[in-house]
């Protein structure tokens, strides 16, 4: 009997060898898999922490519109005073508009009278007063809002068609 016990004793060892690797192996193989995605994940994560801190760098280095509390305080923003700043930096109104963070009727209202800037749009006012145009157009390439508008095309008249067709006979 102790024979017939050790043989069935050492079956059932191999078939639960044989069930483990059957498990094992797959999930040995998952769990390369795993290891390679997180050190690929790791090394784009430096990359993008690498550039993230090149842009915050650049960022701090370029001109801001920031303006004391005392000074946005004292400042008496007349339309006149606005619309010359305006003129002074070589900017139309919606591109101060976009500086400011306002829209084109609204700038257009503060230079005609109607209304005056508050906030933020106030204190971008005062901080615009002591940055030079160059920086001001610099700016205004980094805004996401653009800047030139496309013209849409002409359309051309009966006439103008004509002449087109009569030009290219000749």
């Amino acid at each position: 009997m102790a024979k017939i016990e050790s043989i069935i004793k050492s079956e059932i060892q191999r078939l639960a060898k044989h069930e483990v690797r059957s498990v094992f192996l797959p999930l040995r193989r998952e769990v390369w898999g795993l290891k390679l995605k997180l050190s690929n994940l790791i090394k784009n994560f430096i990359v993008l922490d690498r550039f993230a801190k090149e842009i915050s760098k650049a960022k701090s280095t370029e001109p801001k519109l920031e303006a004391s509390p005392e000074e946005v305080k004292a400042s008496r923003l007349t339309p006149e005073r606005i619309a010359g700043l305006r003129r002074k930096l070589g900017i139309s109104q919606r591109e101060l508009g976009i500086l400011t963070g306002a829209s084109l009727g609204a700038v257009a209202s503060w230079e005609k009278g109607k209304f005056r800037p508050k906030g933020e749009k106030k204190a971008a006012l005062v901080a615009l007063r002591k940055i030079r145009k160059r920086d001001v157009r610099k700016m205004l390439a980094e805004k996401p809002g653009e800047t030139k508008r496309e013209e849409p095309p002409k359309k051309s008249s009966k006439r103008t068609k004509q002449k087109k067709l009569l030009g290219k006979r000749k």
